[in-house]
């Protein structure tokens, strides 16, 4: 006999994010400072980041409409562009190098589910993103996936696997198409 998936017997009680007052706190300055299509100013999105425990370099951009949720899991280097409406979804701690590009629409997803358990089990693995990477819009980066120095994961496309450095990545899932050579 086949065994079923049985939500009712979903347990994430193991996950602790953090204190519910901070979780609750960030969730409302989220969706009115962050989430929102008004343009708030600059530092005022970086200041909240560093109150809630982000580590943040120097000349971040934060476009409208992004979607952070833990501040605390969270490293920025310089000269990052974060494009409107990004989901940063970082159940866990997600690393963004120097001079990364982060294109409107695009997903960094540290969370998902395994589908081998009853329990439909949550499983949460970092993301690190080093220097020069281009992540294009509308395109995925998911749990435990390492983006290498400068490369490319272009419009649309999901990075399931690590990507090498210098490559351009392209597809579902993304495989490598091209070398990236910067002049």
């Amino acid at each position: 006999m086949r065994k079923k998936v049985e939500l009712d017997k979903y347990d994430n009680s193991w996950y602790n994010p953090g204190p519910r007052w901070k979780i609750i706190i960030w969730l409302l300055i989220n969706i009115f400072i962050f989430k929102s299509s008004l343009p708030f100013p600059q530092f005022l999105k970086i200041k909240l980041l560093k109150m809630f425990g982000c580590k943040l370099g120097k000349n971040v951009l934060i476009k409208p409409n992004v979607n952070i949720k833990y501040p605390w899991f969270l490293d920025i280097g310089n000269d990052v562009w974060i494009g409107e409406e990004v989901w940063i979804d970082n159940l866990a701690h997600i690393s963004i190098g120097s001079n990364v590009c982060i294109s409107q629409g695009a997903m960094l997803l540290c969370g998902n589910h395994n589908y081998k358990k009853t329990g439909f089990d949550l499983i949460v693995k970092p993301i690190t993103i080093e220097n020069g990477v281009w992540i294009g819009a509308q395109a995925i980066v998911c749990p435990g996936v390492i983006i290498r120095s400068h490369a490319i994961l272009s419009v649309g496309s999901i990075a399931s696997k690590n990507l090498n450095s210098y490559k351009i990545y392209k597809g579902n899932p993304a495989e490598e198409v091209n070398n990236r050579i910067l002049s």
